[in-house]
């Protein structure tokens, strides 16, 4: 009996960043907006799952929960698509090329996958005849970054749970 309530919490926490995944993209909180910043969580949820465990976090899923948020935000569709799945192929290329795992290789590696994505995003909304808002784009880009340590000590902590 101990063993499957055990089995069933493990899980239980492994489908969590899918869960999650989904919740940001139904609600549309990826974007994480307060006055003065905004920070992109579905770019750091993406990007910290595909890199240490992507077992949990397929690209269908990826893709799927980006058609959601273009519908939810009222995007082309495929834009948010195309943005997480580039996030989760840098990912994907980090994690064959990284020798030690680290709060700063992993830091230090999501510039690039930032920088991709919202070029990415960029030229999209930019052929589809949309405006594009290049101050709040470069801000929370920034904050992005800024920020990506502490959803990385969150993320690292429920890794560390679901290992238990």
């Amino acid at each position: 009996m101990a063993f499957l309530i055990k089995q069933i919490k493990t899980q239980f926490l492994e489908l969590t960043p899918l869960f999650i995944l989904f919740y940001i993209s139904l609600t549309g909180n990826s974007v994480i907006d307060f006055k003065f910043l905004s920070i992109n969580v579905h770019y750091i949820l993406i990007y910290y799952w595909v890199l240490r465990r992507p077992q949990l976090l397929g690209y269908g899923f990826i893709f799927i929960s980006g058609i959601i948020s273009d519908v939810v935000f009222g995007l082309p569709i495929g834009v948010t698509s195309l943005n997480l799945l580039v996030v989760g192929a840098v990912a994907a290329y980090v994690r064959v090329v990284t020798v030690r795992i680290s709060l700063i290789n992993d830091w230090i590696s999501f510039v690039p996958a930032l920088l991709a994505a919202n070029f990415v995003y960029f030229l999209s909304l930019y052929f589809s005849n949309y405006s594009v808002d290049y101050l709040y784009l470069f801000t929370n880009s920034v904050f992005t970054f800024v920020c990506y340590p502490i959803l990385w000590g969150i993320f690292t902590t429920l890794t560390n749970f679901m290992k238990e």
